[in-house]
């Protein structure tokens, strides 16, 4: 008899000894920032892919890159297992989001992490080059002094809004980085304003360079997930200030 699709669990697909890493985390969002901000951190750090999420809600799609068949809802860890990363590449529907949430934090919890960030974009005409925050209290005034500014007041919906409400009321501490994007393209320019937040805040030192550079090559690779997300917009996850 065949085994019954989970409602929603992380799939482990490389036993790696983890050690209360801190959690960065990208979503289909406006332009495309935090999915093209975390592969751009998987690909600088040499992280290598530890599991995926495995749902019944998840949209029965996969993702091919540079002709390469992959998994759109990944898992990563670096070699010394204090870091790790979730990048998803397709569009969410509001179906069972919960589940998809519950599913990471118990993940999260069972590893140790105390901590998780998520990377994502405000719809916009035009990129600031500003890093915003929103984060309990206390963080907000340590992020202040990086010059990472506070959004006053706005509601961040989808899975970035869930995954923050539960760590509310979990021993974890949720927080998400915001910049103003493209509404309608990937936004390279935005998510290495992201990156250059994560250095000043977690004295990280990964290069920007190519994010900057390689605008097209970005707009090739994320195109067709950026059209989607514009055409799913209210279905996806977002920052409404």
């Amino acid at each position: 008899m065949q085994k019954e699709f989970p409602e929603a669990e992380v799939f482990e697909t490389k036993k790696v000894k983890l050690k209360n890493p801190i959690i960065f985390a990208g979503f289909v969002g406006a332009g495309l920032v935090g999915p093209v901000a975390i592969n751009h951190i998987i690909e600088k750090l040499k992280m290598e892919q530890i599991g995926v999420m495995r749902s019944k809600y998840l949209p029965p799609s996969t993702v091919f890159m540079r002709g390469r068949l992959r998994h759109p809802f990944r898992f990563y860890a670096n070699q010394d297992g204090t870091i790790c990363a979730i990048i998803c590449e397709i569009t969410l529907k509001m179906e069972g989001l919960y589940c998809l949430v519950s599913s990471i934090l118990d993940w999260a919890a069972e590893k140790g992490s105390k901590e998780i960030v998520i990377l994502d974009g405000v719809a916009s005409t035009e990129h600031d080059d500003k890093a915003y925050c929103a984060a309990e209290e206390d963080l907000v005034r340590t992020m202040a002094d990086k010059d990472i500014s506070v959004i006053p007041q706005g509601f961040i919906t989808g899975i970035p809004g869930g995954i923050l409400n539960e760590c509310l009321v979990r021993e974890i501490q949720g927080l998400t980085l915001l910049v103003k994007a493209n509404k309608a393209a990937p936004d390279s320019a935005a998510a290495a304003t992201l990156i250059e937040a994560l250095n000043r805040f977690y004295e990280m030192d990964i290069d920007t360079t190519e994010l900057k550079e390689n605008k097209e090559r970005i707009n090739s690779e994320f195109g067709e997930l950026s059209q989607k997300y514009v055409e799913h917009r209210a279905e996806t996850s977002g920052m409404y200030m």
